[in-house]
C-alpha cells in the first residue's frame, strides 16, 4: 500500500503510521507512507517519505490512499472570530491542496478518508445518534460540515471518500486525557457541571485500528466500486462515500468518566466546575464540557469492526504510552 498522509505527524496520525508500519511489516506486506509537510525539515520515522505541499502540486507519483487528518485542535483555546477562521482554514487548505492533486494525478487514489468530529451532530444531550441522524445547527457542526462537504468533492474525480467523525480520542500522549493527567494527578481533578452529560469516546488504539479496517476493507473489495449501504451518502455521479462515527459502543457521562479516571489515577474527585465558570473560562466552546453527545459506532459495528477497548476502564487501564 502507497499512502498519503496529511497531518501525519499528530496525535492520531503519527499512531496510525507506527501501527501500520508494525502490522506490515509482521505480515511482510509492502507499505510506504509519506507524510504531507509544510516544513521539509520537520523530524520524522526513518519509514516515512516526506513531502511538502509544494512539492504536491507538482507531484506525478500515485498512491492508492490518502489520509486527511490536518487541522488545528478545535478544544485548544477559545473560540474568538479570529480561532474559528483558523480552524477552518487548517482544515480547509490542505483538503483543497489534496484536491488538486486528485483533479490532476493520471493515477487516481483508490480512497480517501477524511477526518471529521462528531461535533457534525450538534449538541443533542443523551439522544442516541448514529450515521443516519441529523443535526443541530452551531459552530462545531458548520466546521465540520464544510470540512465534509469540501472533502466529497473528490468523488467528482472518481474516488471513494470515507468520512470519519472522531469523538474525544483517549490516550495519555494527548487529547483531553492528555490535558486532564496533571490536574488529576494533583488530587484538584473533578467532573464538569452535573456530570450528567454525554461523553462519546473512543481509545487512540481503537481510533487506529478502526481507520486501518476501514481502508483494508474498501480496498479488498476495491473491484466492487458501486456498493453501497445505508450509511453512504449520495452523490452525484454514484461513487461511494462512506459515513463513520469513530466512537465506542459504551458512551459515559462525565460523572462516569472523573470517578474512573479518579480510580485508574488513585487519585480523588471531590472538586467540581460548575457551569457559569466554565462558560467563563472557555466562552462558546463551553458547549463541548456542558453539552452532550451520545454517539453511536453503527456503521464500524455494522462492519464488522471488533474493538480493542469497549468500555472506558479498559481504555484507562490497558493504555500504552
Amino acid at each position: 500500500m502507497n499512502i498519503l498522509i496529511s497531518g501525519g505527524s499528530g496525535f492520531l496520525g503519527s499512531a496510525f503510521s507506527d501501527e501500520l508500519i508494525k502490522r506490515y511489516r509482521t505480515q511482510d506486506k509492502d507499505l510506504h507512507i509519506t507524510w504531507l509537510t509544510r516544513d521539509n525539515s520537520q523530524t520524522h520515522p526513518d519509514a516515512i517519505s516526506m513531502m511538502t505541499y509544494d512539492e504536491l502540486a507538482s507531484s506525478d507519483k500515485s498512491f492508492d490512499v490518502i489520509l486527511n487528518l490536518a487541522g488545528a485542535g478545535i478544544a485548544d483555546s477559545r473560540w474568538s472570530d479570529a480561532r474559528k477562521e483558523q480552524l477552518l482554514a487548517s482544515r480547509i487548505k490542505p483538503t483543497e491542496s489534496l484536491l488538486a492533486f486528485i483533479k490532476r494525478t493520471s493515477i487516481k487514489p483508490k480512497l480517501m478518508v477524511s477526518g471529521s468530529a462528531i461535533g457534525w451532530y450538534g449538541a443533542q444531550g443523551d439522544k442516541p445518534l448514529t450515521e443516519s441522524s441529523g443535526f443541530e445547527t452551531d459552530f462545531a457542526h458548520q466546521l465540520c460540515h464544510e470540512w465534509e462537504q469540501l472533502a466529497l468533492k473528490a468523488t467528482e474525480h472518481g474516488v471513494p471518500v470515507a468520512i470519519v467523525r472522531t469523538g474525544v480520542v483517549i490516550h495519555p500522549d494527548g487529547g483531553m486525557l492528555g490535558k486532564l493527567l496533571t490536574p488529576f494527578k494533583m488530587g484538584v481533578g473533578g467532573q464538569l457541571g452535573d456530570g450528567k452529560q454525554i461523553m462519546s469516546w473512543i481509545s487512540r488504539e481503537d481510533w487506529v485500528g478502526a481507520v486501518i479496517f476501514i481502508i483494508e476493507k474498501y480496498l479488498a473489495n476495491y473491484a466492487d466500486t458501486q456498493t453501497t449501504d445505508e450509511h453512504s451518502l449520495e452523490t452525484i455521479n454514484d461513487t461511494p462515500v462512506l459515513v463513520y462515527n469513530l466512537t465506542a459502543p459504551n458512551p459515559v457521562t462525565n460523572h462516569t468518566f472523573t470517578k474512573t479516571l479518579g480510580a485508574w489515577l488513585h487519585r480523588p474527585t471531590f472538586f467540581t466546575l460548575p457551569n457559569f465558570l466554565l462558560k467563563l473560562i472557555f466562552g462558546e466552546m463551553s458547549t463541548l464540557l456542558i453539552d452532550g453527545q451520545k454517539v453511536l459506532p453503527q456503521a464500524l459495528q455494522d462492519a464488522g469492526y471488533e474493538f480493542q477497548q469497549p468500555t472506558i476502564k479498559q481504555a484507562l487501564e490497558e493504555q500504552k504510552s
